[in-house]
């Protein structure tokens, strides 16, 4: 899940400027769960660009706009409306945004609404927790499907900082030590003796960007 909040208006206007007639793009997904991407938003963003002389021409959400084929089918069924737009403006995260910027035929100018801030898991309530750094190394397999680098504020890869207190963290003490909650996973489940094995300094060449991932094999030339 990647959580996204919505831009000032303020900005998004800025980003438009120039533009008079624009038609919106939402997400189905992730961006819906947030409530800054659906249905509902997509008709409040509309109402707000209208309210400052914009036209908005239509909208389409497809469940993923950062999947191709959703985007380009989504895309293809509103060809008529997006051939009368100047710009498209995006509620999605940051890899909609661009998905829909690769997969527009008419080379529109495509903006985002929203800012993209983290990946998350969401509890049975509906509330969003990050607890995955996407560093390209993980480590949950031997700290009890805790995840130091993200849930440390040093991401400390062996044991907790001379800072811990009482379970807390120094930085925050409101916050709990990943370690400790890695320590008492650990004693549960009786693997405590993993947290004496020393871990290498962690390889951060696996998280340079941009990473791919090809699945089609293409010739070579």
């Amino acid at each position: 899940m990647i959580v996204s909040g919505q831009k000032p208006l303020a900005e998004i206007l800025e980003s438009l400027k120039g533009y008079q007639k624009v038609f919106l793009v939402g997400c189905g997904e992730c961006a819906a769960a947030c409530k800054t991407g659906g249905e509902a938003e997509l008709k409040e963003m509309q109402a707000l660009l209208e309210g400052q002389g914009k036209t908005v021409l239509g909208f389409c959400m497809p469940d993923a706009p950062c999947v191709a084929s959703q985007i380009k089918s989504a895309l293809a069924k509103n060809m008529p409306l997006l051939r009368q737009a100047e710009a498209m403006l995006v509620l999605a995260c940051g890899l909609g945004a661009q998905s829909v910027k690769d997969n527009d035929r008419l080379g529109l100018a495509v903006y985002p609404a929203l800012d993209t801030i983290f990946g998350a898991v969401m509890d049975a309530q509906g509330n969003f927790y990050e607890k995955c750094s996407l560093c390209g190394e993980c480590v949950l397999g031997i700290t009890a499907g805790i995840c130091p680098v993200t849930l440390c504020s040093k991401g400390l890869l062996n044991g907790p900082c001379g800072g811990m207190d009482r379970g807390k963290c120094e930085t925050d003490k409101e916050k709990d030590c990943a370690w400790v909650l890695i320590y008492r996973a650990l004693e549960k489940t009786g693997k405590l003796s993993q947290i004496k094995e020393a871990r290498p300094a962690k390889d951060y060449a696996k998280a340079n960007k941009p990473h791919k991932l090809l699945m089609v094999k293409t010739e070579s030339r």
